[in-house]
């Protein structure tokens, strides 16, 4: 990768207060602009924890944890977002904006522009009038995108981004994704699909301590997602593996 490095992970670890022992622990890793990472874990493996960690709502318990992009833009996952506020899709994306102007400054028509313009690059500038709350979870996603765009990040953090997403809408995030990236953004997206990580530049496999960090095709070994997921793979054709639903092996959301 011959991108700036925008985040340095060496030997972290993290523990919630009150815990016996770590949350994630031994994580050694990069994010560089330019590039897409993948997180593979199950439920509960740390991959929420990791972004916790990054944004500062976590404290480091150990190691080292540079974050030389200045700042990052978080894109939660949509069904744990509030739905009972009265706000637009046009009001969640110019939320964006807050977060890089003083506290006793207003969003100005600029912002709300570079809004309407984060809306349109996601596929929504339609329903910029909608509230938000009223759209389905696949468009409050994107809405939640624009949202990061809006606050111009060098660096990226999606908690899952595709769980919502109808084909249509999976495939147009994953074209923003990929022109984000040419534009020399730095991604980390949490997923549980390995064809999702098989697609990225590199992929981080998580389960409570780092299991590889890699390219794809070196990393995602049989070995490896045995060890991130346990026993529920599954042998395909031509010596391919796959995870078997979430449902068959008892993750927990």
């Amino acid at each position: 990768m011959t991108g700036a490095r925008l985040l340095v992970v060496d030997d972290v670890a993290a523990a919630y207060p009150g815990a016996a022992v770590p949350a994630i622990a031994s994580l050694t890793f990069e994010v560089r602009a330019g590039e897409r990472i993948a997180v593979l874990g199950p439920n509960g493996g740390g991959k929420s924890t990791l972004f916790r960690l990054i944004t500062g709502e976590l404290a480091l318990g150990g190691g080292r944890l540079d974050l030389t992009a200045v700042r990052c833009a978080f894109v939660p996952q949509t069904e744990r977002s509030r739905l009972d506020f009265p706000v637009t899709a046009l009001d969640v994306a110019l939320m964006g904006a807050v977060s890089r102007m003083p506290w006793w400054r207003r969003p100005g028509r600029a912002d709300r522009e570079l809004a309407r313009e984060a809306l349109r690059r996601v596929g929504l500038a339609a329903v910029e009038d909608a509230v938000f709350g009223s759209l389905s979870g696949g468009q409050r996603q994107r809405v939640l995108v624009a949202r990061a765009l809006v606050q111009d990040a060098p660096l990226l953090l999606l908690d899952e981004p595709f769980s919502a997403l109808d084909v249509t809408g999976a495939e147009r995030l994953e074209l923003l994704l990929r022109e984000l990236a040419a534009e020399g953004r730095g991604i980390l997206m949490a997923t549980h699909d390995l064809d999702q990580a098989r697609a990225a530049d590199r992929v981080l496999c998580l389960n409570r301590v780092q299991i590889a960090f890699g390219e794809p095709a070196a990393a995602l070994t049989r070995e490896v997602i045995e060890r991130t997921y346990g026993g529920a793979i599954v042998d395909l054709a031509a010596g391919a593996a796959a995870l078997l639903p979430t449902h068959h092996h008892g993750e927990r959301r």
